[in-house]
Parts: C-alpha cells; sequence; structure tokens
C-alpha cells in the first residue's frame, strides 16, 4: 500500500525535528490531551493557589483570590521544548499560516515572547493531532482559529 500524501506540508518540523520527537515521544498515545503533552514539553503555565476556601458568617464560601500563576513548569523535557521552540521562531519568520498566527497575536497586543509560546504550544497540538489521529494538516482550519 501506496503512503497517503498530504496536498499541504507541516514545514516547520522537518525531517530532524520529526525523528527528534519520534526517538522523545516513542507514542502519541501517551498523552491524553494537547495540555498533558504541554506539560511534558515544558509549555504548561505552572499555577498554586492557597486559602481556596474561607469561612463567611459561619459558612464554609469558596474565596474569590485569583490563582497565582508562577511561569512555565520546570520538571519537563528541556530537548521537545527546544524542538517546539525552534518550531515556532522559525514558523513565525517565514510566510505561510503560521506566520500569519503569529502577527495576529501581535496585532492583538500580544508580547512576542508570549506570542510564540502561544505558537510553540499550537505547534505542538497540531503535531499531536496529526500523529495521533493520522490526518493532514489544515491551514485553512489555522486561519479560521486566528479570525475567531
Amino acid at each position: 500500500m501506496a503512503p497517503r500524501t498530504c496536498s499541504a506540508r507541516f514545514r516547520n518540523i522537518g525531517p530532524i525535528r520529526a525523528a527528534l520527537l519520534i526517538a522523545l515521544i516513542q507514542t502519541p498515545h501517551r498523552f491524553r490531551t494537547k495540555r498533558q503533552l504541554w506539560a511534558y514539553s515544558g509549555l504548561a503555565l505552572e499555577t498554586h493557589s492557597s486559602g481556596e476556601y474561607r469561612y463567611v458568617q459561619g459558612q464554609l464560601q469558596r474565596s474569590n483570590k485569583p490563582v497565582a500563576l508562577r511561569g512555565l513548569n520546570e520538571n519537563h523535557n528541556h530537548d521537545l521544548k527546544g524542538i517546539f521552540q525552534g518550531a515556532a521562531v522559525k514558523a513565525s519568520s517565514v510566510a505561510g499560516p503560521f506566520h500569519e498566527f503569529y502577527t495576529t497575536l501581535l496585532t492583538k497586543g500580544m508580547n512576542p515572547a508570549m506570542a510564540r509560546l502561544t505558537l510553540a504550544r499550537k505547534i505542538a497540538t497540531i503535531t499531536l493531532i496529526v500523529w495521533k489521529k493520522g490526518v493532514c494538516f489544515d491551514a485553512a482550519q489555522l486561519r479560521r482559529q486566528v479570525s475567531v
């Protein structure tokens, strides 16, 4: 049986990055959700909270204190983070659908470092979906998400 080809190629993950991804992740079924891949890759935000509940007039109520953000998680696979961040840097500098996504984030007022992190998460998510489900990358779906 001949291998299936896709019309739109996912060019940001080249052959070397793809080989490293296969070696580091081994199987995409390790991750049930994209957030688990983000945490393993070091792209997830670390949050901490304390004092979730308090007593008000003898009744236990949930506090309205916001959750404290502590930055990105430190317990992660450094090589995998480098792969996704390298792909995001390349995608943000080369014309294509990911560059459009990146520039849209910048025009909305997002910090460039946060926009690259968001782009790295997007690339990690698409990589997981393409690998796990065996579907082809469709840039039209990315454009739809940008306009929303």
